[in-house]
This record gives structure tokens, C-alpha cells and sequence, in this order.
């Protein structure tokens, strides 16, 4: 056998091993618990301790895990159950972290597994020791339990037949969301551009280019009318630009960071000159597409293209030294692991990393619905932003791998070895004003992550800390209850402000940030004129179709 039939056996075997582990590297388990292990069983005197301290009354948490904080959870024999799950918890705890010599990474991968672990023998998942199950079973005489049997197996039907979750077929993009009226002007092999019509008489003089990320559908900025981020711009006199990702297929599986930068950012700046020559744009990136964004206004600044008017970045990591929770999945052994699966089929598929992302917080994401759905026999209300993450995309195989190993692994970007067109950019040639987005509870791209982006780049930056998660608190529109934020404003060439200085020296905002961050492009967008018309026909731009156009529909 030749040495690349040899490869494509064990990219195979791989390939399997990812359909039953969800894309988890064994060897990288193994190697974790190995570590572990071994430094465990070097000191024998603190292996003695702890079956003693088994012995004893458990520490108790000084706060019940949210699953088992309810009143009911307080009357025997419940209180029983749950005081010697956090028993067991703490001791797990104990146990698995602190030992001495074990890597960082390879503690917080024994921590990782512990807490699958844990969070599936909770006795908030039994049927016959959570409470709310059995009031729920003595007052429907057990129907709850033959409802949650149908919703289990409508479950398994949807998903062997690759259907979207129950409830999600009533928020259809173009029918009941994403529907601020606009064209689709461009169309490539990797994205259609959508122009946005204007719904005032003028409009500010300088355009906005929105991004949001390759791995989700763009309309997350546009859900319905009361929490579109889009249609807020739109409606206050900004002509926004939107970049629609296509879903990729295997097809698709070389396209990598430069296509992404050619075929997306810079062929989108190319038709928004057509429609509008020599006016700035003031591009605004989401989570990845934020990232892909300052990339690409670096390689800009290094060049000396002076398009862009300002850049906004919203939970946008550009620095993945502390990329939050994911980095659990971010090693070489994963990586490797993770590039073969991809390989055999030409991308990583949404429902894998789905499962990644259910897997940081089992708890929440996935035994919590279980048992609301099975055996309560209760379907949690579908909702604008639960049916969009359900309308999930897949990523090429080469991006992906680009971007894990380029920005997780080796933080090129960060280091100023990231290369565009064959040579490094730096973000510190940035001189562009920013404005910076956080949000507050973000597993995904923590706040303080993002922060040290005032560490890459000495330019004008507006920080906000927002309330809210990765989606939950980009979604906060004038009126969303329980919303507040921060707001420290750092100049060109000032001081830095560490992170815990940022909290004791900004200022609390009650409210959304929309507004103040509407008020900062029109600050830069320049004045009010005659709305531009939509493309640019005789430039080789003519409308398309209508909003939201066709990529965003393929699943």
C-alpha cells in the first residue's frame, strides 16, 4: 500500500472515532488523564488524605447548583439527594485540580470531564429523585411521562432526517426574520452582499459594512424587526451593507483565510466604492467575523488603503491567549484529530460543533432541556434567537483548520507573524478609531480577552462591557429588560488601563448600548445626504434579488 493509502486509513478510522466521541480527540482525553494520573499516584500522602476526608461531612458549596436550587430541593429526602451530589462534587473537585505538576491545560481537561461527569448523575436528571418530576408525574397520572416519550421520539425523527427543531419552521428567514427590506448586489463563490434600502430621506454620508462570523448565518443582526441591529442602523439614516456567508459543502473544503479576506471583506469594500466611490466604510465585525475584520484593517493600514472610517469590533477576540472555555478543545492532539475528520467529509458539520459547545455547559445546554422535554413532558417555547442557532452552518475544512491553528494554537495575529498576501500584519498600524464590545458572560469570547485588544493597538478606542452573553448581549435593544452597561473611552497614545481598573473607572449606562454605539458612528459617518441607489447597474452591480437572499437559505 502507498504511503497515501496508508493516510487515508487512518483518517477513516479517525473520521469514525469523531462520529462517536463528537469530534473529541481520545488521545487527547488519554494524555490528560495520563498526566494526572501519574503525578496523582507520585504522592502517596496526598492520595492518603482523601479517602479520609470521604469519611468526613462533605464541604458544602456556598451556592446550590442552579438545577438543584429550587425550594422543592429543600425537603427530605430531596435535600438528602442534593447535599451528597455537591458532596461528591467537591470532593470530584478536589480531587482533579491542585495536583501538583499537572499541565494547566491537562487540569482543566480532567475538570472538563469530571463535570460530564457530574452533571449526568445529578439527581436533578432522575426521574425518581428530582421532585418537580414526581409532583409533575402524581398530578398528570404519568402523562408527562408519555408526552416526554412523543417529544423523544419526534426528536429522533427531526434529527435522522436532518430537520430543524420543533418550532423553529415559524422563524423562516425573508418570512419572519431577517426582514429589513434590502438587495442582494453581489453574489460570489463565497458570499452575496446585501445593500440595505434607506427608510429615512438621508442618510449619513458614509456606509457601514457589517461581518459577522463564517461559522453562523449573518442574520443574527437581523432576527425580527424589534431586535435587529441592522434595521436599527437603517432606520436611524445609516446605509448598511451586510455580508451573507454561503453555507460551504464539501465542494468547498480548500477555501481558506485568504479567500475569506479576497472573496469576502475585500470584494465587498470593491462593490460598496462602486455604489458609493471615495466614501469611507465603517465596518462593524461579529465574534470571527470581528476577528477577520481587524485582519483585514491591519493588512489595509500596512498597505496604506485608507477605505475604512472606523472599526468596530464586537466580541471579537484578537489575542487567544485566554480564549475562554473552547481552548479546552484547542491542542495539537485535538487539532490533528480534528483536521482528519474534517477531511474525509470537506468540513467540520454544525452539528459537531454544536456538540462542542453543548459539551461546556452540560448542565444548561443539554441535560436541563432533556429533562424539561422527556420527562416533564414539557417543550420549551421556540424563540427568534434559539431558531437561528439551530440554523447552523458548516466550516471548510482548510478555514477552519487555518484559523484554529494560526489564532488558537500559534496566536500569530497577536504576535504579529499572521500573514496576508505572504507578509505579516500588525494591528497596532491601526490608526482607525475603534469601538470595542464585551459582554459580560461570554464562554465564548470572554471580555477580558477581547480587552487586550488595547494592548495590540495603541489607537482611539471606545470599550463597552455589556450585560448579557455572546448572543444574548449583542441582541440588547432599547427596552430589553434587566440590560446595563460600561463605558470607558482610552485616547491614542494614553495610558493603558488594565481590565479590574476599566470596572473601577468607566461608568454604569442603564439601558442598551445600541444607542450610544449608533451615536458613535454617526459621529464618525460624517453629515446627512441623498440616499445612494441600490447597487450600481452600470458599474456591473445590478440588484440581484431580495433580501436575504439565497445563500442564507441553504441548510
Amino acid at each position: 500500500m502507498s504511503d497515501k493509502e496508508h493516510n487515508e486509513i487512518d483518517q477513516a478510522l479517525h473520521a469514525a472515532w469523531g462520529r462517536l466521541t463528537g469530534g473529541m480527540s481520545p488521545a487527547a482525553l488519554i494524555l490528560a488523564w495520563s498526566d494526572w494520573a501519574v503525578h496523582f499516584a507520585s504522592q502517596p500522602g496526598r492520595g492518603a488524605m482523601f479517602p479520609r476526608r470521604l469519611a468526613l461531612p462533605g464541604a458544602q458549596p456556598a451556592a446550590h447548583p442552579p438545577r438543584l436550587g429550587a425550594p422543592d430541593w429543600a425537603g427530605w429526602p430531596f435535600s438528602a439527594y442534593r447535599q451528597s451530589f455537591e458532596a461528591a462534587s467537591c470532593s470530584t473537585a478536589e480531587l482533579v485540580h491542585g495536583v501538583p505538576g499537572v499541565a494547566r491545560h491537562h487540569e482543566q481537561l480532567m475538570g472538563f470531564m469530571a463535570r460530564q461527569w457530574l452533571e449526568m448523575v445529578s439527581p436533578a436528571n432522575s426521574p425518581v429523585m428530582n421532585p418537580k418530576v414526581l409532583q409533575a408525574t402524581a398530578a398528570t397520572g404519568g402523562f408527562n411521562m408519555v408526552a416526554g416519550a412523543a417529544h423523544w421520539m419526534e426528536d429522533l425523527r427531526r434529527r435522522a432526517l436532518d430537520l430543524p427543531p420543533v418550532g423553529a419552521e415559524a422563524f423562516r428567514p425573508g418570512h419572519e426574520v431577517a426582514l429589513t427590506l434590502g438587495k442582494v448586489i453581489l453574489r460570489n463563490a463565497l458570499i452575496e452582499l446585501i445593500q440595505y434600502a434607506p427608510a429615512t430621506t438621508t442618510v449619513r454620508a458614509e456606509p457601514v459594512l457589517v461581518v459577522s462570523a463564517w461559522i453562523m448565518k449573518y442574520y443574527v443582526l437581523d432576527l425580527s424587526p424589534h431586535n435587529s441591529l441592522i434595521r436599527y442602523l437603517v432606520e436611524r439614516g445609516h446605509t448598511v451593507f451586510a455580508i451573507s456567508w454561503k453555507n460551504p459543502g464539501a465542494e468547498d473544503a480548500q477555501l481558506g483565510m485568504d479567500d475569506y479576506l479576497g472573496l469576502g471583506i475585500r470584494a465587498s469594500l470593491d462593490a460598496i466604492d462602486a455604489v458609493l466611490p471615495q466614501r469611507r466604510v465603517h465596518a462593524v465585525g461579529y465574534c470571527l467575523g470581528g476577528t477577520l475584520m481587524a485582519i483585514a484593517a491591519a493588512a489595509m493600514a500596512r498597505d496604506h488603503d485608507d477605505r475604512l472610517g472606523s472599526l468596530s469590533l464586537l466580541a471579537a477576540q484578537t489575542d487567544f491567549t485566554e480564549p475562554g472555555e473552547i481552548g479546552l478543545f484547542i491542542d495539537e492532539s485535538q487539532l490533528a484529530f480534528l483536521e482528519d475528520v474534517m477531511s474525509r467529509q470537506g468540513f467540520l458539520d454544525a452539528t459537531q460543533m454544536a456538540a462542542a459547545f453543548q459539551a461546556l455547559r452540560p448542565g444548561e445546554l443539554l441535560w436541563e432541556p432533556m429533562v424539561s422535554s422527556y420527562l416533564l413532558g414539557e417543550r420549551a417555547s421556540m424563540t427568534d434567537l434559539m431558531a437561528w442557532n439551530a440554523d447552523g452552518t458548516r466550516m471548510p475544512y482548510r478555514m477552519h483548520a487555518d484559523y484554529l491553528r494560526s489564532l488558537f494554537m500559534d496566536n500569530a495575529l497577536a504576535e504579529g507573524h499572521f500573514l496576508v498576501d505572504g507578509r505579516p500584519v500588525s494591528l497596532n498600524d491601526i490608526e482607525l478609531p475603534v469601538f470595542l464590545l464585551g459582554t459580560r458572560t461570554d464562554h465564548v469570547a470572554p471580555w477580558r480577552s477581547v480587552y487586550k485588544f488595547n494592548l495590540l493597538c495603541d489607537a482611539d478606542v471606545s470599550f463597552v462591557l455589556t450585560e448579557g452573553g455572546h448572543n444574548a448581549g449583542i441582541l440588547s435593544e432599547p427596552g430589553h429588560a434587566h440590560r446595563s452597561h460600561r463605558v470607558f473611552h482610552h485616547r491614542r497614545n494614553g495610558a493603558y488601563v488594565a481590565p479590574d481598573e476599566f470596572l473601577r473607572l468607566s461608568r454604569e449606562v442603564e439601558g442598551s448600548w445600541w444607542p450610544g454605539f449608533e451615536q458613535w458612528l454617526a459621529t464618525h459617518s460624517g453629515p446627512r445626504r441623498r440616499p445612494p441607489g441600490m447597487g450600481a447597474p452600470q458599474r456591473g452591480l445590478p440588484p440581484l434579488c431580495d433580501a436575504p437572499g439565497t445563500y442564507v437559505m441553504t441548510r
